[in-house]
């Protein structure tokens, strides 16, 4: 499988941290100058919904956000070879939407069915905490991806996944989403076969369980490697 350079994975954080949140507030506040009967009534009554399925891409739309209220997405790109490149997971409280990409492509998939709330321009400003969650999970996620070597990537990765989407259960901490080998290797810049091996490689430490399609992980057991 080819791989794409590093600085592939540095776009997204780019282009988003020079799309300030005041130049989002700015522009919500003119647009909400113009809507005054859609901001009332979205005010004071519950933001229009829309459920989604498993693979489902979220409509390509400029002029709102979406507020995941349950259930998980990715963001991505694709290089001139067709190679995909994750830029990203989201999750219930999360803000996602193509006002905050300047990547071409740019697509956000459902990962499991998904409810999500349309968030029109006029009340982004009052999102700000969710915006500046965005920009921190991108940065934090983009620190892991240029970790060395990739073992470390990798597991780093999975706690990564745990903390956001994990659930205590007896033997530590289960990955409750179900990503393939692929997914990680398009996320870390690596191939599958280099997934599957280190993969194999924690669960005979005794650092991960497999238990069905998901990970457990057993973080008292492993430092950071």
């Amino acid at each position: 499988m080819p791989t794409t350079p590093d600085g592939d994975h540095n776009l997204e954080i780019e282009h988003l941290i020079s799309f300030s949140l005041q130049n989002i507030m700015m522009y919500s506040t003119s647009r909400s100058q113009n809507s005054a009967q859609s901001h009332h009534s979205s005010s004071t009554g519950q933001l229009p919904q829309r459920l989604l399925t498993r693979r489902e891409i979220i409509p390509a739309r400029n002029d709102v956000l979406w507020r995941i209220e349950r259930g998980a997405v990715r963001t991505l790109t694709w290089s001139e070879d067709g190679t995909f490149i994750t830029l990203g997971y989201w999750g219930t409280g999360d803000l996602v939407g193509y006002p905050l990409s300047k990547v071409k492509p740019y697509q956000i998939e459902c990962l499991t069915s998904v409810e999500v709330s349309v968030v029109p321009p006029h009340l982004w400003n009052q999102d700000v905490e969710a915006l500046l969650s965005h920009i921190q999970q991108a940065e934090e996620l983009l620190s892991i991806v240029h970790r060395k070597p990739m073992s470390l990537r990798l597991w780093q990765f999975l706690v990564w996944l745990s903390e956001k989407f994990g659930r205590d259960v007896e033997q530590g901490k289960l990955i409750d989403l179900n990503v393939t080998h692929q997914e990680m290797a398009e996320v870390l810049n690596t191939t599958r076969v280099t997934v599957t091996r280190l993969l194999q490689q924690f669960q005979e430490e005794g650092s991960l369980i497999r238990h069905k399609r998901r990970i457990i992980m057993r973080l008292s057991n492993k430092g950071c490697k």
